[in-house]
């Protein structure tokens, strides 16, 4: 459990008393914070407790604010630093240091100055990124950008939805860059004219029977014969679709053609087998996700 404490410096004590794992502060809305350091950095260190500086375009310290006009990269890095410098002085360094702003340009331009200037553990964030699909494409650009960089060392995707989508959205960023383990993957065809069968509904049916799998497991449903079968091949399961049937590879082989009306199906009954199999194997459970390539 992390405490995230705002406004009344007291909170933070009773975090770290109440045995938190870490405790976020947000020096720009806590009252006389920096009259506050020596003692939190003599509690945090006494209970071994981490402290993250929060610092948020939303409430940036109003010193701040004045000296640069508005959140800017280089006011959130300087809030940062200045409140990191306060700790070091009491030879507390237990800290992860965050800069979230809502506009993923100014955010990645603030977390790079800030990696620039620093070698504390840092916390990545797009802060009211919006609704799913809106704040989902922030975060997907920012932390892209970021991790593929080596910037930053843990995240919070921040969406009006409810938190376990916020879950989803940040481990398949992670997925998607390699820095998990991946977990069920849905290769599948765009819109496009070459395709010969309802690529979204087979799609959507696979998707729909793999639910639940856990093994990382890379499924191609593909809707021509152009880039059907490179991608299925590729795929430890594919089908390559056309002319009302299907050819469906296993490991870059052809196993057999199946009419149109049994690829889902087929595709379901082979995905358990290789699960099986993957399982028997001792390969390790990723997280299920899914992807759309074209």
């Amino acid at each position: 459990m992390i405490a995230d404490i705002h406004f009344q410096p007291k909170y933070v004590f009773a975090a770290i008393e109440a045995g938190c794992a870490a405790v976020r502060v947000n020096p720009g809305n806590i009252k006389q914070f920096d009259d506050k350091v020596k003692e939190i950095a003599r509690a945090a260190k006494d209970h071994g407790t981490p402290i993250r500086i929060g610092v948020n375009a939303g409430s940036l310290d109003r010193r701040l604010l004045q000296k640069y006009g508005k959140a800017t990269p280089e006011a959130l890095v300087e809030s940062a630093l200045w409140e990191a410098s306060l700790f070091e002085e009491h030879d507390f360094r237990d800290i992860k240091i965050s800069v979230k702003h809502n506009d993923p340009v100014v955010m990645i331009e603030a977390y790079r100055q800030l990696a620039a200037q620093s070698d504390y553990p840092l916390h990545l964030g797009v802060t009211e990124a919006g609704p799913a699909f809106q704040g989902t494409i922030k975060s997907a650009v920012a932390f892209g950008a970021l991790l593929s960089q080596g910037i930053g060392d843990t995240i919070r995707v921040s969406l009006s939805a409810p938190p376990a989508e916020e879950v989803k959205v940040g481990l398949q960023i992670l997925e998607s860059l390699n820095l998990k383990q991946r977990g069920l993957e849905i290769v599948s065809c765009p819109s496009c004219g070459r395709a010969q069968v309802d690529v979204y509904k087979l799609a959507e049916e696979v998707t729909a029977g793999l639910t639940g799998m856990e093994v990382p497991l890379r499924v191609a449903v593909m809707g021509c014969v152009v880039n059907g079968p490179g991608e299925a091949r590729e795929a430890d399961l594919g089908v390559a679709s056309g002319n009302g049937k299907g050819q469906i590879f296993v490991k870059g082989e052809v196993i057999k053609t199946v009419p149109e009306s049994k690829i889902v199906e087929t595709l379901i009954e082979e995905a358990m087998k290789l699960a099986e199999q993957m399982e028997a194997d001792g390969v390790e459970s990723g997280e299920p996700s899914v992807a759309v390539a074209g």
